[in-house]
């Protein structure tokens, strides 16, 4: 099975690398000066799971041939247009683009562009972040990876990936409800995101002010309404985990939008992670204060960033 990762930066440099050690064929699909960087070092992996360090192959957007079974797409969502644009020619009549990004506005422009059809679901819950000197780190013991069909044209071939994504470590799930696993991690990320980014603080911190387990649930509930109306109610079980990560009074947590914005980036994922969640609410006239606020906040820190 031949595999398609564009860039190889922290998430998709991290998986990529995965699978090249389990004895995939994976190439990289990179801007000139990173391939330049990966062919004087090589790709470097810091992990819990066990330090990589591998020679990859690596091509640039004009040498990309329709010769791939997955192509991984792991950008930001600001560079969705430009990341679509450049995986096209790669995306033949036997090929299928796996996302891991939160949210479903991607999964509406991929479906645009490449029919439903040929768009997996994926949900992965992992922290990597790409150092400075080009390698990757990966923050934390934890990785789950859930991939699944979301027409029932591509349920064999889901399970393929699946079945290569398992010979890597972590927790690997093979799922038959992407959507519904899909809308929970946008709650978790879009509630989240909204109360850190809004405090510029951990969930800890949050939750040890006055009214910040207050914030906090009224974002989840917002969120909750929304994917209710939308045909995707949580069950208890998704409930208590979001619940679990969200108001934890020792959490360390903050979502990577506020880590970004601490970090003075010059843009930011509010739009689809945010300002896309309102936009449903106002299909179904949902009420969504807390997440106004939120989405104005996130706002107001792109018109500064533009304005320097």
């Amino acid at each position: 099975m031949r595999i398609l990762v564009l860039g190889a930066g922290a998430l998709g440099g991290y998986y990529g690398a995965q699978l090249l050690q389990a004895g995939g064929d994976v190439t990289f699909l990179v801007r000139p000066r990173r391939r330049e960087l990966l062919r004087a070092n090589g790709l470097a992996v810091k992990s819990v799971f066990g330090d990589i360090q591998s020679k990859v192959k690596a091509v640039l957007a004009g040498d990309i041939e329709p010769l791939y079974d997955i192509v991984l797409l792991t950008c930001k969502a600001y560079d969705l247009d430009t990341a679509i644009a450049s995986i096209a020619p790669a995306v033949g009549d036997n090929s299928v683009v796996l996302p891991l990004l939160n949210g479903f506005s991607a999964y509406d422009a991929l479906d645009r562009r490449f029919g439903r059809h040929r768009v997996l679901g994926g949900v992965a819950y992992i922290a990597t972040k790409l150092l400075p000197n080009g390698d990757i780190a990966h923050l934390s013991p934890f990785d789950k990876l859930i991939i699944g069909a979301r027409d029932p044209i591509h349920a064999v071939t889901a399970r393929s990936i699946y079945e290569v994504f398992s010979r890597t470590p972590g927790n690997r799930t093979l799922s038959e409800r992407i959507e519904a696993q899909l809308w929970e991690k946008w709650v978790m990320v879009c509630a989240g995101a909204a109360a850190t980014c809004l405090m510029r603080s951990t969930i800890g911190q949050i939750m040890r002010t006055a009214n910040g387990e207050q914030l906090i649930r009224a974002l989840i509930s917002e969120c909750q309404q929304i994917a209710r109306k939308s045909g995707f109610a949580l069950d208890d079980v998704a409930v208590r985990s979001i619940e679990g990560s969200l108001l934890d009074p020792n959490s360390t947590w903050a979502a990577s939008m506020m880590r970004d914005i601490e970090s003075g980036a010059r843009q930011v994922e509010a739009d689809a992670i945010v300002g896309d969640m309102i936009e449903r609410a106002r299909q179904h006239s949902i009420s969504t204060p807390y997440l106004d606020v939120a989405y104005s906040h996130l706002q107001a820190y792109a018109l500064q960033r533009t304005a320097s």
